[in-house]
């Protein structure tokens, strides 16, 4: 049966295959994904997104972004939530942003939110919703149990990556490399303090947003550690990722919070790179310490970590990505949650009383 999902994107950045954000990305593999079964796919997001379905676009901020942008973002957002449950028959909507409980909208449309970070950044109210249709899930195993005990929690789905288009082979050259979100919890300053130490050249390649604290960190963080040998690239799109990660000889996650996942790790291994990482949230189930990677302690760790890289073969760390992070084993397993979510709403709405006692029964086989 050829569905009609409505997916929700965070109000202030774009989705696409150059999108920076792990959520963005991960919204649009499944938008792709539903267009290809012959889904009809419906996106909120912001204005410039690239998607296969139909972009319901929300208009891009200007300026930097602070309190009174999120705020105008978070009730643009519920508006156009709002206008197309009204206006098109909507089969199930999908929240992927941290604030989605800002505009989750009252509605019988059944509700599936992804938590794309750390549990505790989101309110604990969400976990204690008792909501008929609402439903979360998690990325990652390590994540999924950090959080608080809820009825509306799931399984959790581990994130995917287009594994195919990362997989050709190229030439390394003698740099490693860090890429993502320019801010504080990314810890990439440690990665440029550990290149320095190991005395060897890095690009550092990503997105600074204009939230002040972001700006700060880059000022102040950032800047002063660039040199010949250390360079900012900015943002870089997905051809150029795949380029970055493909010639790398490794690529440095120096996270210093609870990562939920890691798609850039996942990526860098598709591409036969393999990963040093801090020992956070989920990133030691994504490295196999040893053979596609090290998971690291601290910045001396991840410095004597770089001399030893060239000791782990390529080929191994393509193979695990291979098996365990394809984005077509994602999309497929969150195109069949749909359709139980679905049914198992248009059951309640036939039988509410037996909605409620066969609640659990349901959660637990998902």
């Amino acid at each position: 049966m050829k569905r009609t999902i409505l997916s929700v994107a965070y109000p202030l950045t774009e989705v696409g295959e150059d999108a920076v954000g792990g959520s963005e990305q991960i919204l649009t593999l499944i938008d792709r994904a539903l267009t290809l079964e012959g889904h009809r796919s419906i996106v909120i997001a912001a204005e410039g997104s690239k998607i296969c379905g139909t972009l319901i676009p929300a208009p891009r901020p200007k300026g930097r972004l602070d309190d009174s942008m999120r705020q105008w973002g978070r009730a643009v957002h519920k508006k156009l939530i709002q206008d197309v449950l009204k206006r098109m028959p909507i089969d199930l909507v999908h929240m992927h942003s941290l604030d989605f409980h800002t505009y989750l909208p009252e509605a019988r449309t059944p509700l599936l939110a992804t938590l794309h970070l750390p549990p505790d950044w989101y309110p604990k109210s969400i976990f204690q919703s008792r909501r008929q249709v609402f439903w979360m899930n998690c990325v990652s195993q390590s994540q999924n149990s950090a959080c608080p005990s809820s009825a509306a929690l799931l399984d959790p789905i581990p994130n995917g990556v287009d594994v195919t288009r990362l997989g050709g082979q190229s030439g390394k050259r003698n740099f490693v490399v860090s890429l993502g979100r320019i801010c504080p919890e990314k810890g990439f300053h440690f990665a440029l303090d550990a290149a320095r130490r190991a005395g060897v050249d890095m690009l550092l390649a990503g997105e600074v947003f204009p939230y002040k604290f972001h700006l700060d960190y880059f000022r102040k963080q950032i800047k002063p550690r660039l040199d010949r040998r250390r360079r900012f690239l900015g943002p870089v799109g997905f051809a150029c990722k795949r380029t970055l990660l493909s010639q790398a000889r490794c690529l440095l996650i120096p996270s210093t919070v609870a990562e939920t996942s890691s798609l850039v790790a996942m990526e860098a291994l598709a591409c036969g790179t393999p990963v040093i990482a801090f020992r956070s949230g989920a990133l030691p189930e994504i490295v196999d310490h040893g053979r596609t990677g090290f998971i690291v302690s601290n910045t001396y760790e991840m410095s004597q970590a770089i001399k030893k890289i060239d000791t782990l073969d390529p080929a191994h760390c393509r193979e695990a990505a291979r098996k365990r992070f394809s984005a077509p084993v994602m999309t497929s397993r969150y195109l069949q949650l749909y359709s139980q979510l679905i049914d198992r709403s248009d059951a309640s709405h036939l039988a509410p009383s037996l909605a409620t006692k066969r609640s659990a029964g349901l959660l637990a086989h998902l």
